[in-house]
């Protein structure tokens, strides 16, 4: 049965996956130095592949690239030479605090269309902490987004949800690190990570906020416009249940009393360890009844 995916393509992203495909040894060549194959978010980049799940990667290159083969291929190639410059497949397996990033960034449920969620808490944070050491937190935000993928099978899903949270974010700006990470990993997630974004809702953004958005909103692009979801109080509940069922948001949404206490960092990292408890204690149970 042909992948979902593969059966919406359009004939000009037909055509463009095709000549993707049939010059990815020289593409390789070009980022690595050598035609060997090279395995990207599981799927094994070989132009003699039938594997389905190739074509929708290509495809992203693509869509990103407005249908352009010649940027589409250069995309490409600066993605892969970015992923062996930057050592990134060893991401998944690197240790970060988790008791200082733990609570502003998780991945917790999935939408109505099975897509992951990665939830990002920007608010009530300790700036000169979190970003104190600008390439450690990249590299952890980088890790949290190939978690990501590793959640995209290409035949099921071929997207992610991102959910921002603003609750007690400061009107009087960010430290200087903070714009520099920021800035650097808008452009990473942008160059290297193509039509990853399904939806980005932007939930419990003070009214400041609001108006920033509205003034930079004629400025951004109109297809990524339609990926973002500005909401208001009131209105978050109402907008994330129409793409994720409730019973798939954390704790700190789902108005569970236990965590509505002190800050929304203390509520989110209360949440979390409550179900990282619940986890072990099904693991334990688990375990137990395989004896």
């Amino acid at each position: 049965m042909t992948n979902q995916f593969v059966k919406e393509f359009k004939p000009a992203e037909k055509e463009g996956v095709i000549q993707l495909k049939q010059d990815l040894p020289a593409i390789l060549k070009e980022a690595f130095g050598s035609e060997d194959t090279y395995t990207l978010w599981g799927v094994t980049l070989d132009k003699e592949s039938t594997d389905e799940r190739l074509d929708v990667i290509l495809v992203k290159f693509i869509r990103a690239c407005s249908l352009s083969f010649p940027e589409a291929r250069k995309m490409l190639v600066n993605t892969l030479k970015w992923r062996k410059e930057f050592k990134a497949d060893e991401l998944l397996t690197e240790t970060f605090d988790q008791d200082l990033y733990g609570s502003i960034g998780y991945l917790h449920g999935k939408d109505k269309k099975g897509r992951p969620v990665c939830y990002n808490f920007y608010g009530d944070i300790d700036q000169e902490t979190v970003f104190k050491d600008v390439q450690t937190f990249i590299r952890w935000r980088l890790q949290l987004m190939e978690k990501s993928v590793q959640l995209v099978d290409f035949i099921n899903v071929d997207a992610t949800i991102q959910v921002h949270d603003y609750r007690g974010a400061s009107m009087f700006g960010r430290t200087a690190n903070a714009k520099a990470a920021t800035k650097e990993l808008i452009k990473l997630l942008q160059d290297n990570y193509p039509e990853f974004l399904a939806i980005k809702f932007f939930v419990n953004v003070p009214w400041w906020g609001s108006k920033i958005f509205n003034l930079i909103k004629p400025l951004l692009p109109e297809a990524t416009i339609k990926k973002f979801v500005v909401c208001s109080n009131s209105e978050m509940m109402t907008s994330l249940t129409k793409i994720i069922d409730q019973d798939q948001l954390p704790k700190v949404y789902t108005g569970d009393t236990e965590f509505k206490q002190g800050s929304v960092t203390a509520a989110i990292h209360a949440a979390r360890q409550q179900e990282a408890k619940t986890d072990e204690t099904l693991e334990t149970t688990t375990a137990a009844s395989a004896t």
